[in-house]
């Protein structure tokens, strides 16, 4: 008998093939991958055949696949608006969860998740990856440490230029429930409360905006080739002005296809008393620069950190990628009974205040939290 972990699939498509899938399999002396599910039989026999343990299962309901008692652990990579019912459904069938982004699509939804993880002694995380990036760790660390000072501003980027995504059912709102705010947005805003250690929001006014996503003309030059105006549902940018409890105010822009210069995705500026941090990356560059914004001896100056210097601080994270560093992490909370470094109430903070921007464009006013 393996004493590894019994992982399952539930959802075989682009993020499982191209983050989980890999990532479970470099991990293997820490897992099996026992099953694979997806509504699309033959896509689950063909991830089964690629990453799955010899004698791996294939279906086509979650919930055949949940009655297997010697399942662990259920990642979850399917659209938006099912990750709730089937989270639900893993806590209730005794399996650890991971997630992907976002939590859920709406908060109701992740109250029902959060309450499920609850009632279960199971282990609870979301798919975000971008806080194992090495700029996104040092960030963190130069945050704890006090470098910032009281970060009291801050804004979250997720600007894309034009890369709408062509596959899947991106534009489709009744499976995904919004468009790049819930795509893309929970990324940034993921990493600046994060970084700020601030999940406190009391009050959030948004705008979005269907503007281009219609327009055939605009299609064009789109990174993944033109989408299609007649069957694109979501919005192509939103924007939130979120104020936190102590005063602090984050401003998040979002964005699929947006007339501005460069691209800015999964990044953060800060602000604080004794200094200020901004990650730079996304579609208009490789890799990401973390500029620090200080005051020396008077004089304003910019820190630049690299990816190589910033290794230095974090040797324990260097190696792999950052979705296998990611499972990693996840995998050892299991098996030592530890906190994954994505805690759910953080992640449930993410998708309360994605709801409310998007509840505030609709009712046209501001909407409290908390």
């Amino acid at each position: 008998m393996s004493n590894k972990l019994k992982v399952a699939i539930i959802g075989c498509g682009g993020i499982a093939n191209q983050k989980h899938l890999p990532a479970l399999k470099n991990q293997s002396e820490l897992c099996e991958i026992v099953a694979f599910c997806d509504v699309v039989e033959e896509r689950a026999r063909e991830a089964a055949e690629q990453f799955g343990a010899e004698g791996a299962e294939v279906y086509t309901d979650y919930k055949e696949l949940l009655k297997d008692t010697s399942i662990d652990v259920v990642h979850v990579c399917t659209p938006n608006v099912s990750h709730c019912p089937i989270t639900v459904a893993a806590f209730e069938a005794d399996k650890h969860v991971l997630c992907e982004k976002p939590m859920a699509a709406t908060t109701s939804d992740a109250e029902k998740m959060m309450a499920a993880w609850k009632k279960s002694s199971k282990k609870f995380t979301i798919g975000y990856q971008n806080r194992f990036r090495t700029d996104a760790q040092a960030l963190k660390k130069s945050c704890e440490d006090g470098d910032l000072g009281e970060i009291y501003f801050a804004k979250a980027h997720a600007i894309r230029r034009r890369a709408v995504p062509t596959w899947g059912v991106f534009p489709d709102k009744a499976q995904q429930g919004g468009g790049p705010l819930i795509d893309i947005g929970t990324h940034a805003l993921d990493i600046t409360l994060w970084c700020m250690e601030n999940y406190k929001p009391v009050s959030v006014m948004g705008s979005v905006f269907e503007k281009l996503g219609h327009l055939p003309e605009a299609a064009e030059g789109n990174l993944f080739g033109p989408w299609d105006p007649k069957a694109y549902e979501v919005e192509d940018s939103a924007f939130g002005f979120i104020k936190m409890e102590n005063g602090a105010t984050i401003f998040l822009e979002s964005s699929w296809a947006l007339n501005v210069k460069e691209s800015r995705e999964a990044a953060t500026t800060l602000c604080g008393t004794k200094s200020g941090a901004e990650m730079i990356g996304g579609m208009s560059q490789q890799g990401y620069d973390l500029i620090f914004n200080e005051t020396t001896g008077g004089i304003l100056m910019e820190k630049n950190i690299s990816d190589s210097g910033a290794i230095a601080f974090f040797e324990s994270q260097n190696g792999g990628s950052d979705a296998d560093k990611e499972c990693k992490q996840w995998l050892d909370a299991i098996v030592n009974d530890k906190d994954p470094l994505v805690k759910p109430e953080q992640a449930f903070v993410v998708t309360q205040v994605l709801d409310a921007i998007y509840q505030s464009a609709a009712q046209g006013k501001e909407v409290k939290l908390g």
